[in-house]
């Protein structure tokens, strides 16, 4: 087809729709024209037949039943570019309703004698309503191909490809939603399956090919190939990482569909499309936890969760909420943080006037116990800390006031208001401290430990590593880096950490609550540690952006207290199994009253009588004989 006539096509079809009344008036044509069909059909083509009387009473009552049942079912409001099953369908229904109409109004006009009705025979219908289904369907499917090839499909020698993993109906869904943004300057020019039977054929004219015929050099370079969009619901196995690898591998972005329920008005669009994130390829297994003892643990019962409004404490509400407690208590000092929160804990679907916030600080002894004694939890998740690192090393007095001596307060607190469970949320950095965040959690670890068995309150640890996408995590911040075209910071090219999603570490903490009895630091067998480096490297990646020519990775240095590699055990600690095994029991030494109790007295008057960051550190180095400091100004204390 000529330059003028694709103008000419695009004009037309590519501004607006038709109203629904010329398509109204269209159906109507079609009508006449399948009328006349029918009659030179069953009378040898004998044109002047057609305008007889009987004929055109009979004309006039078709155009009347197919004008009423177009109005009744609207079947002419159906754009004609977009026609679906459900346009097909109401076309098919009205047919048989003005077929229906037509029969039962011809014969009561003929018991009246108002109608001749030899000429509206059965086979005479038939054929009208055959003639006229075909005839609007095929326009209207035209309409939809010509629409598809010329104003949908046209292509720049300046558009760019994108492949799409998943040949299935999500996949032509996808197909079709990059095609209806006509501007976005992408095409569509795979899909890729692991279905054999599938590769090699097309669909909808696009070509179904295997893993290795487009992850090519050659086949990426002919066709412009810079996204894939990853079309299947499930993320679980070796394809979506490798397909992500291979992304990374040629500098491709990788995007992937949303789950359907989350498909604004049950429909996909381009803009749907979400970029994977680095959280998705790190190559780990996914922990799972079965837990069948949660709702009884939970249901009907008053809990508290300090620190709410955090990265662990605003997942452990949200989980908690699905298990229906009496009361959730909400505590936590930051008044904006909370007010987010509630506002988005207010959209969950197990909501309810049970949720109570409370603004306040853990290390206030006052107000700690008049929470407690106003609503007496029988669980507390105790996740309420100073966690940065950096932060931490210069303001060892606050990182002892809340991490020490603000656990002790609310651990009194639970001992005294009859909690039934105190369940503490630690972290690997108190393994082997080199921080004074480090020691301070483990401190808290050992104050804990120590209060277990003293009372009914049974006291638990949970220790993990790092949290995925949490506040003040590296994934934020290089995200961050990354959106600004900023140099991504990485502090030293060997470092690395432990990993886990938020999800996944409140999972530990339930669990730890229901298999623990008290005195018990539960951890996790995490896998592999990942290299900082390289989740740098990928993320860049992920964006599409080529490190050395559009951002670049600069070493810093290893910040005061930081160290190479995280430890989830000491070399002291031995472990016990579990049920669960990814779950494992730290058998860590055990300190004696006398020998500890003058050292938290000593921490707590200097913490809150204007003792000096080095008299603090001392005392707690000599509290935690494993406590050497590195990158630090108290390393000269070691």
């Amino acid at each position: 087809m000529d330059t003028l006539l694709e103008n000419w096509i695009l004009k037309l079809l590519g501004k607006r729709y038709l109203p629904t009344w010329l398509i109204l008036i269209l159906d109507l044509v079609i009508v006449y024209a399948s009328f006349v069909f029918a009659i030179l059909l069953l009378t040898d083509f004998s044109f002047y037949k057609i305008y007889s009387p009987s004929r055109l009473q009979i004309l006039g009552v078709l155009e009347l039943t197919y004008a009423l049942s177009f109005v009744l079912l609207k079947s002419y409001e159906g754009a004609f570019r977009h026609t679906g099953v459900r346009d097909l369908m109401r076309l098919f229904l009205s047919t048989v309703l003005a077929l229906f109409l037509t029969f039962a109004i011809t014969r009561i006009a003929a018991l009246a004698g108002y109608f001749e009705v030899k000429h509206i025979t059965l086979s005479f219908l038939i054929l009208q309503g055959f003639s006229f289904t075909f005839g609007v369907l095929g326009i209207r499917l035209f309409v939809k191909l010509v629409y598809s090839r010329y104003v949908l499909n046209t292509k720049s020698k300046n558009d760019l490809g994108i492949l799409i993993y998943g040949a299935g109906t999500t996949g032509v869904t996808v197909r079709n939603a990059i095609k209806q943004d006509r501007f976005s300057g992408f095409v569509v020019v795979g899909f890729i399956d692991d279905n054999e039977k599938l590769i090699g054929k097309r669909i909808d004219g696009v070509k179904v090919y295997s893993f290795e015929e487009v992850f090519d050099s050659e086949f990426i370079l002919k066709n412009k190939v810079r996204e894939v969009v990853w079309s299947i619901q499930s993320e679980t196995g070796t394809s979506f990482h490798k397909v992500g690898e291979s992304c990374l591998g040629f500098n491709l972005s990788f995007h992937k569909v949303p789950n359907i329920k989350d498909w604004i008005g049950g429909s996909l669009s381009r803009k749907q499309l979400r970029r994977v994130k680095i959280e998705d390829l790190l190559n780990r297994t996914s922990i799972s936890l079965e837990n069948n003892l949660l709702n009884s643990f939970i249901a009907d019962k008053c809990v508290i969760v300090t620190g709410a409004a955090g990265s662990i404490g605003s997942e452990l509400c949200r989980q908690i909420l699905f298990y229906q407690p009496k009361q959730l208590i909400l505590f936590d000092n930051g008044e904006t943080a909370m007010n987010d929160f509630i506002l988005e804990l207010q959209k969950h679907p197990k909501f309810d006037n049970n949720v109570v916030c409370i603004i306040g600080d853990v290390t206030r002894n006052k107000r700690v116990s008049e929470i407690f004694e106003t609503y007496k939890p029988e669980l507390v998740f105790h996740a309420a800390a100073y966690k940065h690192v950096p932060m931490m090393e210069v303001n060892a007095k606050e990182a002892v006031r809340v991490n020490v001596e603000g656990t002790r307060i609310v651990a009194e607190a639970s001992v005294k208001y009859g909690t039934k469970k105190f369940v503490m949320i630690s972290t690997d950095k108190a393994v082997n401290p080199t921080n004074v965040m480090g020691a301070t959690k483990r401190a808290a670890e050992i104050l804990v430990q120590n209060m277990s068995g003293k009372s009914e309150t049974e006291f638990i640890t949970t220790r993990f590593g790092n949290v995925l996408g949490s506040n003040g995590s590296v994934i934020p911040l290089f995200r961050r880096q990354i959106e600004n075209r900023e140099n991504v910071t990485v502090t030293h090219k060997d470092i690395t950490r432990y990993f886990m999603t938020i999800p996944e570490a409140c999972q530990l903490v339930f669990q730890a609550a229901t298999m623990g009895n008290g005195g018990e630091i539960f951890v996790f067998d995490m896998g592999e540690p990942v290299k900082i480096y390289d989740l740098a490297v990928k993320m860049i990646k992920l964006s599409g952006l080529t490190i050395d020519k559009d951002i670049k990775i600069v070493e810093t240095g290893l910040r005061s207290g930081e160290k190479l590699y995280e430890e989830l055990l000491s070399n002291s600690e031995n472990t016990l199994p579990t049920h669960h095994p990814k779950i494992l029991i730290a058998q860590v030494r055990q300190y004696e009253d006398a020998q500890i109790s003058p050292i938290y007295s000593n921490l707590n008057d200097a913490a809150f009588n204007g003792a000096t960051d080095w008299e603090i550190v001392k005392l707690l180095k000599e509290l935690i004989p494993e406590y050497k400091s590195q990158n630090s100004i108290f390393e000269a204390l070691d």
